[in-house]
């Protein structure tokens, strides 16, 4: 082959790797089956997937400072979004691994070789060559290039960033359920405190009762089995308290974990609870459901493995290597490259697969397979995130008529406690009813509690499903 030839074959080679099309199917957004609003709350409607948006710090709706506190420690210590963002910087890393397979490879090699003898030797001539000792030097400079002409390394890339982005999705998901897990833990361990407090208040009210029970029946006033039934209940309550002393330790142990603490060294005091509730503002744009994380991951998969149907294609094509080297060998060091020692050469390859017994069109049909399962996994995905939507507005609504209808049963039950206390005290009930009474008060005071955590909790649940908090006022 002449060197215009040579030259000629090299630059077609290297037009078709740079102005090539690249094989499979061009990647379309999956159609996800949405609805225009939603059913529960009118003004609402989703639209394409915006994870990229900015969620900001969506805890201080809450206006509480501890939990602001908390929230900043997870964001470092927490071991579960610090493995998730050592994944995210691994996928990264492979984006630019196979980024580097579309340019050439060069190496260099090089070695000194020392000979030598006693006595001679004769050469082909008959005449005597003395085995002195002598030495050579060689250097060699090699590149090879795999022209990406049917775009197999430029899919391969598509897919690697692809997943990147998915794993950059999945490190803002686990971010924001650790988030949620906090608050919800918090906000638990403060309704904890709100009503081991009410215990106390009522164990010591029953404590004061059962004395003046037990008096009233050494006086003869009163049966003996209101002196017992005074004591039953004050026991049961302080059953009760040991119970809900339990069951914060159990929500501290918790947030210890999460802020990356050891149980036993970490503490949350006993404080006030702030019972606000962030309001969902009528115009919230749609786009806070787009910012779901998991649904941005669900897509990005999708398109990974739509760029995999490309890579597995490309194998139907030969494989094409152009290689070149230019290097010398002499006995001195200054003279390897002269011109006189020195030897280049050019080459091009091309490689295919004549028979495979079918498995290149087995893995085009497995790619293809695997893209239809990334595109129904992406619309469950989305389904998913609208039932989580749905069922979130649905439990804001009813529970905060609920919380409405929990205080005021609280409230007649507070007052009912206290008109058979007076009516026990003139001897005109039995003490029966007062138990019966007291235990209804305190059942109403608690579930008046446990109804306010509960639209916190929720409302923290629909900050999570609409993937991130929102500007509002507080109430």
């Amino acid at each position: 082959m002449s060197r215009v030839s040579r030259r000629s074959l090299l630059t077609f080679l290297a037009g078709s790797a740079l102005a090539g099309c690249a094989v499979g199917p061009t990647y379309v957004r999956p159609i996800s089956p949405i609805s225009p609003t939603y059913k529960s709350l009118q003004g609402w409607s989703p639209a394409a997937p915006a994870d990229a948006l900015d969620r900001g710090p969506w805890w201080t709706l809450f206006g509480d400072p501890t939990l602001d506190g908390l929230m900043g420690r997870v964001n470092v210590s927490n071991q579960t979004l610090i493995a998730a963002e050592a994944a995210y910087r691994q996928a990264r890393a492979l984006v630019a691994e196979q980024r580097a397979a579309l340019f050439p490879t060069v190496g260099l090699d090089g070695g000194a070789t020392r000979t030598g003898g006693r006595g001679s030797t004769t050469d082909s001539t008959g005449a005597t060559v003395s085995r002195d000792r002598s030495t050579t030097y060689r250097v060699n400079l090699g590149a090879s290039w795999e022209p990406d002409v049917w775009g197999r390394i430029r899919r391969t890339i598509e897919a690697a960033k692809a997943q990147a982005q998915a794993s950059e999705a999945d490190l803002a998901a686990a971010r924001l359920s650790t988030q949620g897990e906090l608050a919800a833990d918090y906000f638990l361990l403060r309704e904890s405190d709100a009503e081991i407090s009410l215990v106390q208040s009522t164990i010591a009210a029953y404590q004061r009762n059962a004395q003046i029970t037990e008096n009233r029946y050494r006086q003869g006033v009163v049966a003996r089995s209101d002196s017992l039934q005074a004591q039953t209940q004050l026991a049961n309550a302080q059953a009760d308290l040991e119970g809900l002393t339990r069951q914060r330790a159990t929500f501290e142990h918790a947030i210890a974990v999460l802020v990356g603490e050891a149980p036993g060294n970490f503490a949350l005091p006993p404080a006030a609870w702030i019972e606000r509730v962030p309001e969902i503002p009528p115009g919230v744009p749609s786009a806070l459901l787009q910012r779901r994380p998991d649904i941005a991951a669900a897509e990005r998969r999708a398109a990974a493995a739509n760029a995999q149907i490309g890579v597995a294609q490309a194998a139907w094509f030969p494989d094409i290597t152009l290689t070149g080297s230019y290097g010398g060998t002499a006995s001195q060091i200054g003279k390897l490259l002269s011109a006189s020692n020195t030897v280049w050469s050019l080459g091009a390859a091309l490689a295919e697969t004549l028979f495979d017994a079918g498995a290149r069109g087995a893995r085009v049909r497995g790619a293809r397979a695997a893209y239809d399962q990334a595109v129904a996994e992406y619309r469950q995905t989305v389904l998913t995130a609208l039932q989580d939507v749905e069922d979130q507005l649905t439990a804001t609504q009813v529970l905060a008529r609920q919380h409405e209808l929990r205080r005021q049963a609280s409230t007649a039950a507070d007052q009912t406690e206290q008109i058979l206390l007076n009516q026990y005290n003139a001897g005109r009930v039995s003490y029966l009813e007062v138990v019966v009474a007291q235990a209804s008060a305190l059942s109403a005071r608690r579930t008046l509690v446990q109804a306010a955590v509960d639209r916190q909790t929720t409302a923290v649940a629909l900050i999570q499903a609409l993937g991130g908090g929102w500007a509002a006022r507080h109430g």
